[in-house]
């Protein structure tokens, strides 16, 4: 098991400079990843996910980095591919693509996007196709609903191969989800208000296995909250149901919050900070 920061990059964490330094201390006390939120028009206060991600790049060398999640639905797939390319190239190989429909409407319906969300599904499984057929290196022609691709060819290809790691977030136990992130690279379980319990992991792995050929270097995540190395035991009994990912959720409140409102102030920067700073669970088997 691996283990991450999901940091949203909000409030006091729009501040590029605080980010950059969290990253670097992150690395610094042994964790594996850090990882970014990617919303529009929640809060006001708010830094470009996919700029900082090019900062932290630049100033670490071991962590993944990526975001969980973007929406590829309102965003121009060929953008998005260079873009995490680019990113890839700057990381020497540690990007990671988290997608999904993105849970709040107001990142669609404030910039006039469409909102529905089977109507976002269908654009983001467009755009992740061409994403994937760009990555390639092949010259690409697409024809779909949403998308159109004519003779599109992009070089240079990402380092990872046979491209970066794409994670799909979704709730859990809707069934779109689970059939989504089978075709792609890592599956990362939500269900608000109710962490996903190990015995539920256990049963969306099989469902994927059943929907894919391969499981080998395949990605569980999941996000949760521990206070130290009281909780290795909790911790390990994800690990035996085969998460490969446990990403500490760094937020000043993890429920009860309503999508589109004001991030509730004040927050804890130095208790977050000294949790960083604490790093992972060790021992884990």
């Amino acid at each position: 098991m691996k283990f991450g920061l999901q940091i949203p990059n909000l409030g006091p964490f729009a501040d590029v400079h605080r980010l950059i330094k969290l990253a670097q201390e992150a690395e610094a006390a042994g964790w594996d990843g850090f990882f970014l939120w990617d919303h529009v028009a929640i809060p006001d206060r708010m830094a470009d996910a996919t700029t900082v991600m090019a900062a932290l790049a630049a100033v670490t060398t071991r962590l993944r980095l990526g975001v969980l999640v973007t929406a590829p639905s309102r965003r121009r797939p060929w953008k998005l591919a260079r873009e995490w390319t680019t990113l890839d190239h700057l990381s020497n190989g540690r990007a990671v693509l988290g997608v999904g429909l993105g849970a709040s409407d107001y990142d669609f319906e404030r910039c006039g996007e469409e909102a529905e969300p089977k109507v976002r599904a269908a654009r983001m499984d467009e755009a992740l196709t061409i994403i994937d057929a760009l990555w390639s290196g092949r010259e690409v022609t697409y024809h779909g609903q949403h998308f159109q691709v004519d003779g599109l060819r992009f070089q240079p290809t990402p380092i990872q191969q046979p491209r970066i790691p794409i994670w799909v977030a979704g709730f859990y136990p809707n069934p779109a989800p689970l059939r989504r992130a089978a075709r792609w690279d890592g599956m990362f379980a939500i269900r608000p208000n109710d962490p996903i319990q190990p015995d539920d992991w256990r049963q969306i792995l099989t469902t994927i296995a059943e929907l894919r050929s391969d499981m080998a270097h395949y990605d569980a995540i999941h996000s949760d909250i521990t206070q130290g190395e009281a909780d290795r035991e909790r911790v390990t009994a994800y690990a035996r149901a085969g998460v490969t990912w446990w990403l500490e959720d760094i937020s000043p409140v993890r429920v009860g919050w309503p999508l589109g409102a004001d991030w509730p102030e004040p927050w804890d920067v130095d208790a977050i900070t000294a949790r960083i700073a604490r790093g992972p669970i060790t021992g884990v088997e």
